[in-house]
């Protein structure tokens, strides 16, 4: 069988998370794998993690009946920062990671909280359900563009322009409380009218598809040049 190349396994990945909000998320991460119980494992955090976008979902639905369930959709992306933040992180403190399993089974439950979390946004009355499903497919084609990157490069990029899930959480929250407080207004803008909460997840969208163009043409550049060069050397 021949050998795997050392770039493509796993364990041996760069992993590169440089996010605007690092100042604040790596000194907390640091403090809580540190205090952590020790019956609290990796696996524990991963379920809670995708309980917590369950929670998600279901709020954002339930929002459609009572607005105060907006709150508690705000509260599920904390916890689901702490479930998904710290899952690995602790892992990595106690020396117990797995890197197979681990890369596996926390991207495969990724994938699933991000389905369930833009479902639930789209189903609720704050957002248009076929701008929350076009949210889900530009979130879909940047996770698997990180997979992408990630096999063939070896690196794990999280963040992008400084951006990753917890300036994404983030940016959630807000706009979950500026709907709650203004009741998702109309904004009159020169192409035409749209409520407030659409407007967020359309510049979401925009960002993302941005990224990924570029992010593809510039790594398919890179790409073409290292493989020209491997044949010039042959």
């Amino acid at each position: 069988m021949p050998k795997q190349p050392e770039k493509s396994k796993i364990e041996n990945h760069k992993r590169v998370n440089d996010i605007l909000l690092a100042v604040i998320e790596k000194p907390a991460i640091n403090f809580l794998v540190r205090v952590l119980p020790s019956w609290i494992t990796p696996d524990m955090l991963t379920i809670f993690g995708f309980l917590s976008s369950i929670l998600i979902g279901v709020s954002y639905y339930l929002s459609n009946f009572n607005r105060n369930y907006l709150w508690l959709a705000s509260l599920g992306f904390i916890l689901n920062w702490f479930g998904d933040s710290l899952d690995g992180n602790l892992a990595r403190y106690r020396n117990i990671e797995r890197p197979l399993y681990g890369f596996f089974i926390d991207h495969a439950i990724d994938i699933m909280s991000e389905v369930l979390i833009f479902l639930g946004l789209a189903s609720s009355s704050f957002v248009d359900f076929k701008i929350g499903a076009l949210a889900l497919i530009a979130y879909l084609c940047m996770t698997n563009l990180v997979f992408l990157i990630t096999s063939v490069e070896g690196v794990f990029q999280i963040s992008y322009g400084g951006l990753g899930p917890t300036e994404a959480r983030v940016i959630a929250i807000i706009a979950n409380t500026i709907v709650f407080f203004t009741g998702n207004p109309i904004v009159h803008l020169p192409i035409g009218t749209i409520n407030i909460f659409d407007l967020v997840v359309v510049i979401v969208i925009v960002l993302l598809a941005v990224i990924f163009v570029t992010t593809t043409i510039s790594h398919a550049i890179t790409l073409s040049r290292k493989d020209q060069a491997a044949h010039i050397h042959k």
